[in-house]
């Protein structure tokens, strides 16, 4: 009797569907890899642009730390001019350093002038028909009708030329420019010089810088001069004490030639 064979069954693998399953699990498995590794932040570059928003000199001064996504727009934007820095020339820089050199020194020579002037002011007893005081428009001096002019006239008096020559002394210092302004007070004046207080405050004004002018030789492009007439008092017109003090020149050193150039 024959002994009965049996069949071997062999091996071959895995079945071929599985090849073809692997290939699209492994496919799946790439792609979440990939949106995995897209939504990681770069902290190299978080940190520079966070830096870059503490502090501004990074933005000025430094390159973007992330790239641009139109770099050809970013170069033609560079060579045009239109991204340049403001403060890429160091000249700029330092005409910026000169220009606020030069702010500093107008401030020291206007605190030093004033100085001066209330020293002076109180040597010669000068208070009560003097005053000075440093305002936002610079050093503002205010002189009384009394000791400059005659009632109606616009002549300056000797008794208030020691003072204009002294303040003609102190502007030869300093290159400020000066707005002298006349103010009168509510009463009319009519004559054939001084049809009314406009002209005589204008003339009170002129008087003034004419004076300065011609005793010192200064530049006469350094100088304004307006007249308010009566519309611009400093106390009510109410009383003849009032109206004295309303009869008035000022004399003011500009801080800056911003009110100069704008009148």
């Amino acid at each position: 009797m024959k002994r009965r064979q049996i069949k071997k069954t062999r091996n071959n693998g895995a079945p071929k569907w599985m090849v073809t399953y692997s290939d699209m699990v492994t496919l799946i498995l790439v792609f979440f890899i990939l949106l995995f590794s897209m939504s990681q932040i770069d902290l190299v570059k978080f940190e520079a642009i966070s830096e870059s928003f503490r502090n501004r000199m990074v933005l000025d001064f430094y390159p973007s730390p992330v790239p641009m996504e139109n770099p050809t727009e970013s170069t033609s934007d560079q060579e045009s001019g239109k991204n340049s820095n403001e403060f890429e020339n160091p000249a700029q820089l330092e005409n910026l350093n000169d220009r606020d050199d030069e702010t500093g020194d107008k401030t020291d020579s206007l605190d030093k002038l004033m100085e001066d002037v209330e020293k002076y002011l109180h040597e010669n007893k000068l208070e009560n028909v003097i005053s000075a005081s440093r305002t936002d428009r610079g050093v503002v001096l205010v002189l009384q009708e009394s000791i400059l002019f005659d009632s109606g006239e616009a002549a300056i008096l000797d008794s208030g030329k020691p003072f204009l020559n002294k303040i003609g002394t102190l502007l030869e210092e300093m290159p400020n420019h000066v707005k002298v302004e006349g103010h009168t007070d509510s009463r009319p004046i009519s004559n054939f010089r001084y049809p009314s207080n406009w002209e005589l405050s204008g003339a009170r004004a002129s008087s003034v810088i004419r004076y300065l002018i011609t005793e010192n030789d200064f530049d006469e492009s350094r100088f304004s001069s307006v007249g308010y007439g009566d519309t611009q008092p400093i106390v009510p017109n109410t009383s003849k004490k009032n109206w004295s003090k309303n009869r008035r020149v000022e004399i003011v050193i500009l801080e800056d030639n911003t009110e100069q150039n704008n009148g």
